[in-house]
């Protein structure tokens, strides 16, 4: 690895990082402004981010390196977020983060040929789905487990995973997250575009400079 690629390894790995640490700790705060309190956390709108920078990852550094940024990214958000957070939160934010990152860096790769706005827009469209339904389900769900005649949270707190069930109606919260999600795939066209540039023009110059 280059100078310059450990450089930008390095950022894409603290902004993979900041970006979950921040949405694990601001989930828990519901988005009380215009009557949306029932509808929407705080952490809806910092977490689609993640999907921009494993896309820009993916470009940079093709999957492979994509998954190192994901791999360590979840390794120290999950971490942190054990501590700032709550172990439940940063079990259900692992799983769902590294599920969802993985299948966005698959589909990111499928579609690399097409059109360059085309790869970030779905792979973030499918696999922010997905990590919406795992998160708020295993974060929040406090009813029980088909089956097993307990609620999830009687299985967390004899695991010493969880104290309590946040009350939350996640249900209502994963629909408007991922609505959300969806709004700010379409809005991080803009600086996916604007960032490639810059990656392009600097392999360029460095091409022509080697």
């Amino acid at each position: 690895m280059t100078k310059t690629e450990h450089r930008d390894f390095l950022i894409a790995l603290t902004a993979m990082t900041l970006v979950v640490l921040s949405s694990n700790i601001l989930v828990q705060y519901p988005f009380q402004h215009l009557g949306l309190g029932d509808y929407l956390t705080w952490g809806a709108f910092s977490y689609p981010f993640a999907f921009l920078v494993t896309d820009l990852s993916n470009r940079r550094f093709g999957p492979k390196g994509a998954r190192r940024v994901v791999y360590a990214g979840f390794m120290l958000a999950v971490l942190l977020s054990v501590y700032f957070a709550t172990p439940r939160i940063a079990m259900a934010s692992g799983a769902a983060f590294l599920v969802a990152q993985l299948l966005d860096i698959q589909i990111f790769t499928r579609l690399r040929g097409h059109a360059w706005w085309m790869p970030p827009f779905v792979s973030s469209v499918i696999s922010s789905g997905l990590d919406t339904a795992i998160f708020f389900s295993f974060a929040f769900y406090c009813g029980a487990v088909p089956g097993l005649g307990v609620t999830i949270t009687d299985v967390l707190v004899q695991a010493g995973i969880a104290d309590e069930c946040i009350a939350l109606p996640w249900v209502n919260l994963a629909i408007a997250d991922y609505l959300v999600k969806l709004a700010l795939a379409a809005i991080a066209i803009a600086p996916y575009g604007a960032i490639l540039r810059l990656i392009r023009y600097e392999a360029k110059h460095h091409h022509q400079t080697a």
